[in-house]
């Protein structure tokens, strides 16, 4: 399910079959981070990963045409197992950032029958900017990541 809570948010709202706590670890691993985080048959390279509020969380992508997408970045808010905040707007320790595309994502988890709902919310700073995410391929992209984070956790041990 995708939606606009605002004019200046994307969301994205799925059920996973995957339970809560291997989700969390797929995404907290940075050896188990990079083999969903971009749409296949892209790469990631986690080059910085530091899960508390201020630490650093940067990624590194890359293309088989040779493209790249540099994306460092903060992490805010860290609620195991429940919430994940990060932004593209600041750094490590809290050090503004002037990025190529500037946002901030939540990511919830939620138990749901024998799944986790799992709901991904990237706000932006202006609507120009949102609108920009979501014509770079937005849903598509993040969907395309979240199926392959579902289908990489259903089968993690």
């Amino acid at each position: 399910m995708s939606q606009h809570t605002s004019s200046r948010d994307l969301v994205i709202s799925r059920l996973l079959r995957a339970p809560r706590a291997t989700l969390w670890r797929a995404w907290t691993e940075p050896e188990l981070l990079k083999q969903w985080w971009c749409p296949k048959p892209w790469t990631t390279e986690v080059r910085a990963f530091d899960l508390r509020p201020g630490g650093a969380f940067h990624t590194f992508m890359q293309g088989p045409d040779g493209g790249t997408s540099d994306n460092p970045g903060s992490f805010l808010e860290v609620v195991p197992q429940q919430r994940l905040v990060f932004t593209s707007m600041l750094t490590a320790d809290w050090r503004p950032n002037t990025p190529w595309l500037g946002f901030t994502a939540i990511i919830t988890m939620a138990d749901e029958g024998d799944g986790c709902r799992y709901t991904a919310t990237v706000m932006h700073p202006d609507e120009a900017t949102c609108q920009r995410h979501e014509e770079l391929g937005f849903f598509d992209g993040w969907n395309t990541a979240i199926t392959q984070l579902d289908e990489f956790a259903v089968v993690l041990r």
